[in-house]
């Protein structure tokens, strides 16, 4: 017999809507491996058993009254959020002890799962201020890859990831400025979508004026992605981005390749770009026209990324400097350093990268297919025991040479579970223009029928 948490959110959702089974018993079940299970995983920093059971106990009211016609494709289905994400009357820790004050309302997002009934199961851990690629904090967060306890499943929504990865959660929400949720979702074998700007609405608590920055989702495949984009896709009051609209070419596209990063002279593994090979093949049996792709490399994109997030590091506010992470002290300093004109000048850099990735790329193509890392994923502990943090930061570089990319555009790009290697997931990313993040998940969602994809849990988590 399957079991609840093999199931896809789908699969749940339309169980709870025949009767098979209640929105408290699927939530109830995902709580009881929460605490059997997570003290070994460390996914989550806080579990909200109460609010949990209680919205699912109003999913199930509201399903009665209303009927099965009359609730969303995810009514009842239980979620766990990045623990930057504001919940009201729930601690938003942001992984750093210079954190402890509870929430006085909620974000965007989760206001949008409250009123489709996705009841919240806890909120994961992060690295300090979401700012490194692997999910290791001073509060208790060295998370463990489901897939392989002694590696890092990523980050910095690597809470997330390892809690959908290992059946703890159906369904996470995330956050993504340089590949935050891209990256756990390759590390964990996951489809991780970072949305274009504007499609879901970010805030009111962290309003990422940068652009860098949005909520994503992470599911198991690529139909439970998409039902979850479209639970908290849509504009709110104040801000920043609307969504924009991409015209659909049809049945047939072109689908552009490259293994080679923007950064220059970085060698990417080759199981990285083998699984991008391997996804680009996919599509092209799918009936689309595959073409090769020259980004270009060029420094300077690199070099504005790095000073425009050690500013973003600077923006929290912090009591004591000395209980940080010595990588965020260090990013604060280097942000400390960047001028204003400096920042204007990286932002300005960053809309030329989108008007080339538009015109150049997306001009030629429909949708690009390119590694989602440049490294398989890594051992837990491996960019702390760098020399210094400079070298952690180009280690960082070297691990996730492609996803800034779409962050600094403000394009949408998913990562996709391709092959596992040694043991360990490998991903590829599809990315494309504005407002194109529907069409590349129906693509997924394509390939992955094509190949039969399983539940998508980690080895032994079944």
């Amino acid at each position: 017999m399957t079991a609840l948490h093999e199931l896809s959110a789908i699969e749940c959702a339309r169980l709870i809507r025949a009767g098979s089974v209640t929105s408290v018993e699927v939530t109830g079940h995902h709580l009881d491996r929460i605490r059997r299970l997570d003290p070994e995983l460390g996914a989550f920093v806080t579990v909200t058993e109460d609010l949990a059971l209680r919205q699912a106990e109003e999913a199930d009211a509201v399903l009665r009254a209303v009927g099965p016609g009359g609730v969303g494709a995810l009514h009842g289905v239980p979620i766990a959020l990045k623990d930057n994400l504001d919940v009201e009357d729930v601690l938003t820790g942001w992984g750093s002890a210079e954190r402890d004050d509870e929430a006085v309302g909620d974000d965007n997002v989760v206001a949008r799962l409250r009123r489709a009934h996705l009841p919240i199961l806890g909120k994961t851990h992060l690295p300090e201020f979401a700012l490194p690629c692997y999910t290791e904090n001073l509060v208790g967060g060295d998370t463990a890859n489901p897939w392989r306890s002694s590696f890092s499943p990523g980050g910095s929504s690597g809470g997330s990831a390892a809690a959908v990865s290992a059946g703890l959660a159906p369904l996470a929400l995330g956050t993504d400025a340089g590949g935050s949720v891209r990256i756990p979702a390759s590390c964990c074998g996951l489809v991780g979508v970072r949305p274009s700007n504007g499609a879901v609405s970010n805030g009111p608590s962290d309003p990422a004026p940068t652009g860098l920055s949005v909520p994503g989702v992470l599911a198991r495949d690529a139909l439970d992605a998409s039902a979850l984009l479209d639970v908290v896709a849509g504009a709110m009051a104040g801000d920043l981005t609307a969504a924009r609209s991409w015209s659909d070419p049809g049945r047939r596209l072109r689908i552009g390749l490259t293994t080679d990063p923007m950064v220059p002279e970085l060698v990417v593994a080759q199981e990285c770009a083998a699984a991008a090979e391997k996804l680009a093949v996919s599509l092209q049996e799918s009936g689309h026209e595959l073409v090769r792709v020259d980004l270009g490399q060029d420094v300077a994109v690199a070099a504005a990324f790095r000073d425009v997030w050690s500013v973003v590091a600077t923006s929290f506010e912090v009591d004591d400097e000395d209980n940080l992470t010595p990588f965020t002290r260090w990013l604060r300093e280097q942000g400390r350093m960047v001028s204003g004109a400096r920042l204007h000048e990286c932002l300005t850099l960053f809309r030329g990268v989108a008007r080339m990735l538009e015109d150049m790329v997306f001009g030629t193509v429909d949708l690009l297919v390119t590694p989602t890392l440049g490294r398989p994923p890594q051992a837990r502990g491996a960019f702390r025991r760098a020399r210094d943090e400079e070298e952690n930061f180009q280690a960082m570089t070297r691990f996730m040479p492609f996803t800034p990319m779409y962050n600094i555009a403000g394009m949408p790009a998913v990562s996709v579970p391709v092959s596992v290697v040694d043991g360990l997931p490998v991903g590829a990313m599809l990315g494309g223009p504005y407002g194109s993040e529907r069409r590349i998940l129906r693509e997924v969602a394509e390939v992955q029928a094509r190949a039969g994809a399983t539940t998508g849990l980690a080895p032994g988590w079944a």
